[in-house]
């Protein structure tokens, strides 16, 4: 990958594509994850600076957004990340393209001053990457079946200590 960058709105059709055609052949998906992408820059949880694709000789092979959350205490709302849709092109696969732009998003998002991360995804593949199921933390979802999937990692040290509560989980 030679180049990682954010996403600007020219990438979008050539994102849908990458995105629709990546989770074709993903172990988990619903089929409408070009659309939960689409949906989420349509809503005021965008942030297009944490919207990242990887090119490779000037084509798209990677895509990662992270959007705001928030976990609500029962007292207040606090902030947090959503990882929504790593996509990675099917022939770029296995080659550490989707953990670097991953990392690239959560680096920027640390230095605009984001504590944590939450997202719907693999225990397997995601506790490499230093997440753990959200229960540790009290923090549950309004969707009860996804439960087991919904995880959490600080990108700063002890910025979920003492919160628990629900996040609503768009789409």
């Amino acid at each position: 990958m030679q180049v990682i960058r954010p996403e600007q709105p020219g990438d979008f059709t050539e994102i849908r594509q990458l995105i629709q055609a990546a989770f074709q052949t993903a172990h988990y998906a619903e089929g409408d994850e070009q659309d939960f992408v689409e949906n989420l820059r349509e809503t005021d949880t965008y942030l297009p600076e944490l919207a990242l694709v990887g090119e490779d000789n000037g084509r798209l092979i990677a895509h990662v957004m992270l959007t705001r959350l928030s976990i609500d205490t029962g007292a207040s709302l606090h902030p947090v990340l959503l990882l929504a849709c790593v996509a990675v092109a099917a022939e770029h696969r296995n080659r550490g393209i989707g953990l670097s732009l991953i990392e690239a998003a959560f680096t920027r998002a640390r230095n605009n001053g984001h504590g944590a991360v939450i997202l719907l995804g693999d225990p397997a593949y995601y506790a490499r990457l230093g997440f753990v199921p959200c229960s540790r933390f009290g923090i549950v979802c309004n969707d009860e079946a996804e439960q087991e999937y919904l995880q959490a990692r600080e990108l700063v040290s002890g910025a979920l200590c003492g919160i628990s509560g629900m996040v609503r989980l768009p789409g």
